[in-house]
């Protein structure tokens, strides 16, 4: 079945590239809103609304700091994204194994010739 096209779910929410923007920033600290949009070139609107998907499904906390409201990450929410993805390891791992082995074969045929 189709998944819906919604932001409840971390999959959904960082299927958007500033989203994703947004929580690279965020990995060097806290940072405001005001700053966010201006590193990302958007409007503060814009980007309030980006972080409040974040915060939604768990990806983004806020806490007060005096009249700003300062923007962190939780990258425990991303640890659906994070067992999803490691299923693929092992595929990785065979293809470039299997990747090595053609190469060395290739060079042993190159210095027999």
């Amino acid at each position: 079945m189709a998944r819906a096209a919604t932001t409840s779910d971390v999959f959904n929410a960082i299927a958007e590239p500033q989203r994703r923007e947004i929580l690279a920033l965020l990995r060097t600290g806290e940072r405001p809103v005001t700053e966010l949009a201006h590193e990302l070139g958007m409007s503060q609107p814009g980007a309030s609304k980006h972080l409040r998907v974040l915060r939604e499904v768990g990806l983004v906390r806020v806490r007060e700091a005096g009249k700003r409201r300062l923007y962190g990450l939780d990258a425990r929410g991303l640890r659906p994204v994070h067992e999803w993805a490691g299923g693929f390891e092992r595929f990785w791992n065979e293809s470039f194994d299997r990747l090595d082995t053609y190469v060395r074969e290739l060079e042993q045929t190159r210095r027999e010739d």
